[in-house]
């Protein structure tokens, strides 16, 4: 180290921000979270149902994809709390979760269009 480098450790910070870290497995579940976010495919079906709840066949119909690769997509956002699902006679339909995923998508749009 060169003798003018200066280390400076703030003990009173260092242990204000440790004690505000999230424990780890949090961590890691947040990050598995926002992995689903990583997959375009998702994110289409997430902005469907963020416009209106749809059955499987309206959204492969919609993105031009087969029912058996949103079905296997819907299954994963399922697992995730980031779709729910309700039977309306013979009908599955899809929605978004909560108002969290819709704040997520809006911050997340808003973000990239700066």
């Amino acid at each position: 180290m060169d003798k003018n480098t200066f280390i400076y450790l703030n003990q009173e910070i260092v242990e204000k921000v440790d004690a505000k870290m999230p424990p780890e497995e949090e961590l890691q579940d947040l990050a598995e979270f926002f992995k689903v976010f990583g997959d375009a495919t998702r994110l289409k079906i997430l902005y469907v149902l963020l416009c209106s709840e749809m059955c499987v066949y309206d959204i492969a119909n919609l993105l031009g994809m087969s029912q058996s690769a949103i079905s296997h997509q819907l299954r994963v956002l399922k697992q995730m709390d980031l779709v729910k699902n309700r039977r309306e006679g013979k009908a599955v339909l899809y929605s978004l979760a909560d108002d969290h995923i819709v704040t997520i998508l809006s911050q997340g749009l808003d973000h990239i269009e700066e």
